[in-house]
């Protein structure tokens, strides 16, 4: 069965890329969000199998947004991956405590980020 993703990030160039780097190399359906208040909205109408979630975005902030996912019933069980440039070992730590499935650090590669994304999630590859 085919995955579902949706990727929430303000950047056009990184949904975009993302994108179709998900589909051509993962076989991946994959949505996408420019807002925060977009994103929610689409995971709250649609069965996504993960969502990618950029942290830095105007407006509402990826925390803010994965705070709203995980108290929503129809969401919570959706796996969040975080994309950040914040690269910091504490950074990097107080992510996995919140509970995010897995830390993609930008800029990605595209050729390993369905991968990576794939290990986070216990999926095959």
């Amino acid at each position: 069965m085919t995955k579902h993703l949706l990727i929430i990030d303000d950047d056009c160039f990184i949904r975009d890329v993302a994108q179709v780097t998900l589909r051509k190399a993962a076989g991946w359906q994959v949505t996408t969000a420019a807002s925060g208040a977009e994103g929610i909205a689409q995971a709250q109408q649609g069965a996504f199998d993960a969502i990618l979630l950029d942290i830095s975005m105007p407006g509402m902030d990826g925390f803010t947004v994965f705070e709203r996912l995980k108290a929503d019933a129809v969401t919570q069980a959706m796996p969040v991956i975080l994309m950040t440039a914040r690269t910091l070992p504490s950074d990097l730590q107080q992510f996995t405590t919140m509970g995010f499935a897995g830390v993609i650090v930008k800029p990605f590669n595209p050729l390993t980020v369905g991968g990576q994304i794939a290990d986070f999630l216990g999926w095959p590859v």
